[in-house]
């Protein structure tokens, strides 16, 4: 059948939209990408969007108009991407994540909190629409977060090769996948949120261009800055970075004051722009490294990388740097799965399983949930 993913992630650019035709059962899926696109958001809303992951005070009926105006841009985003395709069945929709609160001993049921309707979005295309894939998971105990590991499992898995597939979005993730011949290679699957991606490096570009650039094209300021190694072994002493998996994070951690605060102390360092941006990059980079040598059972053979880290060449040269020599790296597209538009496909594959194959769609062992949930809540189309 054919199948919309929907997704917008911790930078806040657009909507990442995909139809793919998915068939099969289980882990044991065919799915063929037909289009992959981008509809960025219109400047005011991204805007808005910010303010409010970052803390801004709004009303209810102020996120009322929010929600239905994500909703609309998700919609859109899902009628465009048919223009000269099959016609789809089925949108499974991330949403906008604006606020994300992982479980804690105080408040052992976690919250998130999405934008982007989905009984809107059903109705402006007059197709079931699956969302809220998070909250089943939390419900369950869980984190929440990261989901999509059981996709890359399902897609990106070897019968021989240890793999992690590393998601180098606004913020990162890992999936460590077994190779498919060892016993119960499932339940081995391990995964987590490795800390930021491009968020922090792409926040400071905005704070020094005045909101002119969103993000370093390929890495080149930072490339032309000197590495504070001192300072980057600092800020990786932060907690986030030594507590074990399960964990998730976004940016009500690594935002606006965590970048504030990093710029504070990299005056007493002397830093300029590129150095920063240079030892923000060194950050991304250890803060992945060093999760794998802390919390994976064994090094993997392959690293995947898939999101718009993918095409920062620094980050990629650092995150090389920082693994050794004795890993592969490469890009998800090696592979066979669109490393711009995977996190969208694992949505339409999510909303498939949760709608046509009733089959789970978390992994308890990564996001700490108490057992296997369907996820995802579905919104069918009016009249």
């Amino acid at each position: 059948m054919y199948c919309i993913g929907l997704m917008s992630g911790t930078s806040i650019d657009g909507v990442d939209a995909c139809l793919a035709e998915i068939n099969g059962s289980g882990l044991d899926l065919d799915l063929k990408l037909l289009a992959g696109a981008t509809y960025p958001y219109p400047p005011e809303l991204r805007e808005e969007i910010r303010e409010l992951c970052d803390g801004a005070v709004a009303t209810a009926e102020e996120l009322a108009r929010l929600d239905d105006a994500v909703a609309a841009q998700f919609a859109w985003a899902a009628q465009e991407i048919q223009r000269g395709q099959p016609p789809a069945e089925l949108i499974g929709s991330h949403g906008q994540t604006i606020f994300h609160r992982p479980p804690t001993p105080q408040a052992p049921l976690g919250y998130t909190w999405q934008l982007g309707r989905g009984e809107v979005i059903a109705a402006l295309t007059g197709l079931t629409t699956v969302t809220n894939f998070r909250r089943g998971d939390m419900a369950a105990g869980g984190q929440g977060a990261p989901l999509v590991p059981k996709i890359d499992a399902c897609l990106l898995s070897h019968p021989e090769e240890r793999r992690c597939v590393q998601n180098l979005g606004g913020i990162g993730n890992v999936a460590y996948l077994p190779p498919r011949r060892e016993p119960d290679w499932e339940r081995r699957i391990v995964g987590w949120d490795t800390g930021p991606g491009n968020v922090l490096i792409d926040l400071a570009v905005q704070k020094f261009t005045q909101g002119q650039q969103t993000f370093d094209p390929a890495g080149q300021w930072a490339a032309q800055g000197k590495i504070c190694v001192e300072l980057a072994q600092t800020w990786l002493q932060q907690a986030f970075f030594q507590a074990p998996p399960p964990k998730s994070t976004g940016r009500e951690l690594f935002g606006e004051v965590y970048l504030t605060q990093c710029w504070a102390e990299a005056q007493s360092y002397g830093l300029g722009e590129a150095d920063f941006l240079a030892t923000l990059t060194e950050l991304t980079a250890l803060s992945v490294a060093e999760s794998y040598r802390r919390f994976l059972p064994q090094p993997p053979d392959r690293v995947a990388l898939c999101g718009g880290g993918v095409h920062n060449l620094y980050l990629r040269e650092r995150l090389k740097i920082s693994l050794g020599e004795d890993v592969i790296l490469c890009d998800t597209d090696s592979l066979g799965l669109s490393s711009d538009f995977k996190e969208a496909i694992a949505f339409a594959v999510l909303a498939y399983w949760r709608q046509y194959d009733n089959f789970p769609g978390n992994l308890p062992q990564v996001t700490g949930a108490r057992r296997d949930c369907l996820l995802g809540e579905a919104h069918f189309p009016v009249g």
